[in-house]
């Protein structure tokens, strides 16, 4: 069993997933509308098993109304991923205005 931020990042890393949460993002949809935009490129259980990826790593909520499967985006699964790449960014901003001291040190006359 992995650990949950290795899960979430596993399934971003992949473009079709990203663009079923990106779906997502607008309003909760069932399976059937997650799909559609899909359905050219790739079989219906192909979709299904993103959504499985998806719900496995805590990205999506797949609930069960009858013969639907609705499914919500889980922001909070996101704002774990968020706040890890968070602290990445503070530290090359930090770098980087370390780098532009250092760099106008060298342009001033000696």
């Amino acid at each position: 069993m992995q650990d949950p931020l290795s899960l979430t990042f596993s399934a971003l890393a992949d473009p079709t997933r990203r663009a079923i949460l990106a779906q997502l993002a607008k309003g909760d949809a069932n399976v059937s509308e997650l799909a559609k935009p899909f359905l050219q490129d790739m079989s219906l259980p192909a979709v299904t098993k993103h959504l499985k990826v998806l719900e496995n790593a805590g990205l999506i909520i797949k609930t069960r109304e009858a013969q639907s499967r609705p499914c919500k985006l889980n922001g909070e699964a996101l704002k774990v991923a968020a706040d890890w790449v968070e602290q990445y960014r503070e530290f090359w901003e930090e770098s980087f205005d370390r780098l532009e001291l250092y760099l106008k040190s060298l342009k001033q006359p000696q």
